[in-house]
């Protein structure tokens, strides 16, 4: 079998390597709806919740695109299932405002008004003085504002259901009317289910990826692949003087470079919120299926081999590149196609199934490939990762006036959408949406259990007693909790939004550590009597030094 053989990343390399891949971790919110008010009116007739509203609608009996808003603090509460709402025509109010007493007739109708003019509670109360059945008030932008009371209505009596929604979504429908075409409202508020079970398949994705990519090289690997680890790279030819170009890549993590990490990926992060546009996101989307198409090449041949043990050896010979594995010539063709048709059909609804699929071959491949030589690096570049995101999710919004981070990841005007995540629909939920996963929720937390799974090779550990089963324990209950987690109101935030990948594991590390620097100097000043590294030269990776040695090695 090729030994493996080892070199470290240089720093612009490992700053752009763990750029590509954790810094576009999604982390924006799944439901669209935002606030320019704090305050909180607890006045009679003004308590109610927000809640996120569907506004269904037919024109001219056919049904179309159901349109989301928001209730307002005031008015009735709004049906919970689409058999208790009622199917209402809607009329336009005139004045549009509705500042005054609408001259059009609103009886049994639901009006449509325009924002702005007056309080909301005024339009309300003239559109319930008209006899409306509801009121639907068109924002001015594509934003949600919170329609609360104001300090003088302290006796209001609203007894209709009042919705806002977004500029555009409105102005199709005030269009229509205005066209004299026929439009019928239904609105209600369904309730999201106690349990998201799409949270849970995501959830099984996520600690299965890391999983599969710690135990890959063991009971999935084998030598033959070792031996072709880049099966496109040139194969010895009769002439080759060497075999070296056969050893497997390691691209190993230094403490110096996590933290150049932080300062390249803020840079470049920067870069993206003020430049975004489609042709960058088109970048984006190009490297990604790049990466996709290598890591899921890479699982593919590796699987296939392993399964029939000698087409790993068949070869052939192609201009430019030699000779190169037989297998290889069929399968890298097929991943291109799969991860173009990925990319041409992004927006399908089932695009997700593929970029699932290329996501976790490329992170079992980039877990494979970048490995963290020791505890000491696992803390600077995870506590790196935590200053980063705290900063860029949390604290940015002070400076910038909202999160760098989620602006970043929510794509640009156009629709386009960073891809570094792992999503999945809730398919049972009836506001639908995606739950979603950053790759650096993954690939930071996956460093640290690979590592240990490692380590407890070299130490002869047992499942038990070792650290790999506890740190992914760890990791699997740390992250479960933000896969499903929701907040008043109604707002459900996306896989890891609140917490970043980091903070999975970063009190683990830190534990981790301190027991393996107790440990290991008592049971070095029992062997040695001292703690000169000069007589303890050895690296752990090369599996060949004593526990007492390995173990001093892991925490310096």
């Amino acid at each position: 079998m090729a030994t493996p053989r080892r070199r470290e990343l240089p720093l612009p390399a490992l700053a752009a390597f763990l750029l590509l891949l954790l810094l576009l971790a999604g982390r924006a919110a799944a439901d669209d709806a935002s606030s320019d008010d704090r305050g909180h009116d607890a006045s009679p007739g003004c308590n109610n919740k927000f809640q996120l509203v569907k506004v269904k609608n037919w024109v001219n009996g056919t049904q179309g695109t159901t349109v989301i808003g928001l209730s307002a603090r005031f008015g009735s509460p709004l049906p919970r299932t689409v058999d208790e709402a009622h199917r209402t025509f809607a009329a336009l109010t005139s004045p549009p405002d509705l500042c005054s007493n609408s001259t059009s007739k609103l009886t049994n109708s639901i009006a449509l008004a325009a924002r702005g003019g007056c309080p909301f509670t005024a339009k309300a109360e003239f559109a319930q003085a008209a006899g409306a059945a509801g009121l639907v008030i068109i924002n001015d932008d594509e934003e949600l504002y919170k329609m609360v009371c104001g300090d003088n209505d302290t006796s209001l009596n609203v007894t209709i259901p009042v919705v806002m929604v977004p500029h555009s979504a409105g102005k199709n429908l005030k269009d229509l009317l205005d066209h004299g075409a026929r439009v019928e409202m239904q609105l209600y508020s369904p309730n999201r289910p106690v349990v998201d079970l799409s949270a849970c398949f995501l959830w099984l994705m996520a600690v299965g990826t890391i999983v599969c990519a710690s135990l890959w090289s063991e009971f999935v690997a084998c030598e033959q692949i070792d031996e072709h680890y880049n099966q496109l790279t040139r194969q010895p030819g009769p002439n080759s003087g060497t075999n070296n170009t056969q050893d497997k890549e390691i691209l190993e993590i230094t403490a110096k470079g996590a933290g150049v990490f932080v300062i390249v990926a803020s840079v470049f992060l920067l870069l993206l919120f003020y430049f975004m546009s489609s042709w960058v996101a088109w970048l984006l989307i190009v490297l990604f299926c790049i990466g996709g198409v290598e890591g899921m090449h890479v699982c593919l041949v590796t699987i296939i081999s392993r399964i029939f043990k000698g087409w790993g050896n068949n070869t052939v010979q192609l201009p430019f590149y030699g000779e190169v594995l037989a297998l290889s010539v069929g399968i890298v063709p097929s991943c291109t196609v799969f991860a173009i048709l990925w990319a041409v059909y992004r927006h399908s609804s089932f695009a997700w199934i593929g970029q699932d699929i290329l996501g976790i071959c490329l992170m079992i491949t980039v877990l494979q490939m970048a490995r963290l030589p020791n505890i000491r690096v696992a803390s600077a570049l995870l506590s790196a990762a935590f200053v980063y995101d705290i900063f860029w999710v949390f604290i940015s919004p002070l400076i910038f006036h909202e999160s760098v981070m989620i602006a970043v990841a929510s794509g640009d005007s156009s629709g386009e959408a960073i891809p570094m995540l792992l999503r999945i629909p809730r398919f049972f939920d009836p506001w639908g949406g995606y739950d979603m996963i950053g790759f650096g929720d993954i690939i930071f937390p996956g460093l640290l259990v690979a590592f240990s799974y490692r380590f407890d090779r070299a130490g002869k550990k047992g499942i038990l007693n070792g650290y790999f089963l506890w740190l992914t324990v760890g990791y699997a209950c740390r992250t479960f909790p933000y896969l499903s987690c929701a907040f008043p109101d109604g707002w459900t935030w996306s896989a890891g939004a609140a917490v970043p990948g980091s903070l999975h594991v970063r009190g683990y590390c830190g534990a981790w550590l301190d027991k393996r620097r107790t440990a290991s100097l008592v049971e070095l000043r029992k062997k040695t009597g001292k703690f000169s590294r000069r007589s303890l030269n050895c690296n752990l990776t090369e599996f060949v030094c004593k526990k007492a040695v390995a173990s001093f090695n892991l925490i310096n």
